[in-house]
């Protein structure tokens, strides 16, 4: 009795596996892009972005309203997958951007795929305003104020022990 239980679930998988694998092998079309993948995905103007494609084993394109078209090339050893480098315009607003991909005729958006950032001034540690602020020039002429203030008392000090 337990050997007929056993080849009855092992027939009924068996048939359930038989029925979904054409199903699996007819939706497999291997020129259809998918999943792609924009690193980072928080870019500032100027910057370089790498695309991934899977499903794109012959190469492609991709565009944006952030950067030209770009061609996607196969990676080696990665199966129907390819990639390709994008430079974002420095006239970019920042934002969200949409991607889409064309791959043997085939076309793909990805809706907000990557955001594009403000650029980042170099070298003054990331400030936006140029120049001194009021602020700083009032901590500026107080800590002069008090140099000056305590290098005088300092003299008069020592002038004053030098008559006795």
């Amino acid at each position: 009795m337990r050997n007929t239980r056993a080849l009855a679930a092992a027939g009924a998988a068996v048939a359930v596996l038989g029925l979904a694998a054409p199903t699996a092998t007819a939706g497999g079309d291997h020129n259809q892009p998918s999943n792609i993948v924009a690193l980072p995905s928080v870019i500032a103007r100027g910057g370089q972005m790498t695309v991934t494609v899977d499903g794109c084993p012959q190469g492609g394109t991709m565009t944006s309203d952030a950067f030209r078209t770009t061609h996607l090339t196969p990676v080696k050893g990665a199966n129907e997958t390819s990639k390709g480098t994008a430079t974002i315009k420095e006239d970019a607003r920042p934002g969200s951007y949409d991607i889409t991909v064309n791959c043997s005729g085939r076309r793909l958006t990805r809706p907000a795929a990557f955001t594009v950032i403000g650029g980042v001034r170099g070298g003054v540690g990331g400030s936006s305003s140029s120049g001194a602020t009021p602020t700083d020039i009032a901590i500026g002429g107080g800590l002069v104020a008090a140099a000056v203030a305590g290098g005088g008392l300092f003299w008069m000090r020592r002038r004053a022990e030098r008559r006795f």
